[in-house]
């Protein structure tokens, strides 16, 4: 027992392996990701002012006249107009722009990103095996751990905090996307071939409408997952709704926490609710 106490294994050096790669990327390709981090700052900034730029009363009643004509649901514009005017009646509508313009940046990339990646995993099963274990380490690993890096290479604002929440929300449309896709009924495939469809023709036509339900569910689920992220976003200087809580939390101030978290479920459930397929209902 004595000898095995003694007997001591070196420490692998992940972590200092990992400083390495992270300071090399930064010094020879800061260029790199400077221009990411002005053309992320861009789009968010300029997407909130012109946003902020009406009057608030006058977009959430274009909104819920929107939410109308898309889900033909008096019911849920009527929400949508009630929900937003709570944002606006406790004075956090400002940061529930920023907010929604975040989600938005960051579903518009996963999306960019992760359909076309869970549909060439799904007609390439060995680059299945590559991405897997890797979308299984991005949704596991504690986010806390890949802000620090984000924080090197865009510094504080915005973009760090839209490339943290990309990274959490993507793994949800890649796999979703690639579930679609891969569930493609054979006899259907099949009859499609039979009649002379290009693989081109067989994507377009027959995969994607087939898993459209499946990479909707994806989409959605990634919006959710995008709000999950707006209080940790807050600590590397993402404006939202994120900021007043995380105030609060570090003046332990329950009145401010409530408002600031009841205003973020109040646009976790308009999201859902106006991102449901029309017609769709739950359960289906």
């Amino acid at each position: 027992m004595d000898a095995l106490s003694d007997f001591t294994i070196p420490k692998i050096p992940i972590g200092k392996g990992m400083e390495y790669v992270v300071d090399k990327l930064d010094q020879y390709f800061f260029w790199f990701f400077e221009a990411i981090r002005v053309s992320l700052e861009f789009l968010t900034n300029n997407l909130a002012e012109v946003l902020l730029w009406f009057p608030s009363w006058l977009l959430i009643i274009v909104v819920a006249a929107g939410v109308y004509k898309l889900h033909k649901s008096w019911i849920l514009a009527l929400l949508t107009l009630l929900g937003l005017l709570f944002t606006v009646n406790q004075g956090y509508w400002e940061e529930t722009v920023y907010t929604i313009t975040l989600i938005i940046w960051a579903t518009v990339v996963c999306v960019v990103i992760g359909v076309p990646l869970g549909i060439a995993a799904a007609h390439r099963p060995k680059l299945w095996m590559v991405l897997r274990p890797i979308l299984d380490m991005m949704q596991t690993i504690p986010t806390f751990v890949y802000l620090i890096p984000a924080l090197i290479f865009f510094g504080l604002g915005m973009p760090s905090g839209l490339i943290a929440t990309v990274i959490f929300a993507v793994p949800a449309p890649i796999r979703l996307t690639y579930l679609g896709i891969s569930s493609a009924p054979t006899q259907l495939i099949e009859a499609a071939e039979s009649f002379g469809a290009t693989k081109r023709q067989l994507l377009w036509k027959v995969e994607i409408p087939h898993a459209m339900p499946t990479i909707m569910a994806g989409v959605t689920q990634c919006i959710m997952l995008s709000l999950s992220m707006v209080v940790i976003a807050s600590m590397v200087g993402a404006d939202g709704l994120g900021i007043p809580v995380l105030r609060a939390l570090n003046t332990v101030n329950v009145a401010k926490g409530f408002e600031a978290g009841l205003a973020i479920v109040v646009v976790a459930i308009l999201m859902d609710r106006i991102c449901k397929r029309p017609g769709r209902k739950d359960g289906e």
